[in-house]
């Protein structure tokens, strides 16, 4: 399984590589990009403000609002991995999306086996992804900068498309879908007043409310 998921999520990094550098990122800066972030998301929403004009500073920051999912990730397999010393430099790059539900398939079963199956699994998965991702970072941005101006052949949206198709795993439930919608139409209704690449920190803030207001209404019923 892990295989076949490094696999499928690595070959998104060509599209990552020929969108980088067709929104003004060289091979080097694209491939240090995946090497030292190495998480699809925020490598997606950050091509995706400067290839909307907007500002590094915007595009960074999506990123890394993207990114601190991670630190969740890598509270909840800290019991599971009990990473040392220079492991936990390692380790702590591979936390990501994919490794972390490899790492935690088998959990519900329970028992010592089945947690060294987690733990080989987050390792495997997490090399094999990192290596392939990178490869194909490689080859996309050496084969997008050959292209040239993106704008010629409608490539131009092809950074959101890809940023769009990364949320679309995560809308599976009606509450996800709410709060896309209403981040969304919040996106598009500040883009006017507002310098590229803020909207998406404006929407940013919608799942911050709602996850508060969650967590207000069971306090409520109790008082």
């Amino acid at each position: 399984m892990g295989l076949s998921i490094a696999v499928a999520s690595g070959a998104y990094g060509l599209s990552f590589g020929a969108l980088s550098t067709a929104g003004g990122l060289s091979v080097l800066q694209t491939c240090a990009l995946s090497v030292l972030v190495f998480t699809g998301g925020s490598q997606f929403a950050l091509i995706g403000v400067l290839g909307g004009g907007g500002s590094a500073v915007s595009g960074t920051a999506s990123a890394v609002l993207l990114g601190v999912r991670n630190m969740v990730y890598g509270v909840r397999l800290a019991p599971l991995l009990h990473l040392r010393g220079l492991q936990r430099v390692v380790g702590a790059q591979l936390v990501i999306d994919e490794t972390t539900a490899v790492a935690l398939t088998g959990e519900a079963t329970g028992g010592e086996l089945a947690r060294r199956a987690g733990r080989f699994g987050y390792w495997f998965t997490g090399l094999a992804l990192f290596v392939l991702w990178n490869v194909a970072t490689l080859v996309g941005a050496v084969a997008g900068e050959a292209v040239g101006d993106p704008r010629r052949y409608g490539l131009d949206a092809a950074a959101p498309a890809a940023f769009l198709a990364l949320l679309a795993t995560r809308l599976d439930s009606r509450p996800a879908w709410a709060t896309a919608v209403v981040a969304a139409l919040v996106a598009v209704a500040v883009v006017p007043v507002v310098p590229a690449g803020v909207p998406v920190l404006v929407a940013a803030l919608v799942p911050v409310v709602a996850v508060l207001a969650g967590r207000r209404r069971p306090d409520e019923a109790t008082s």
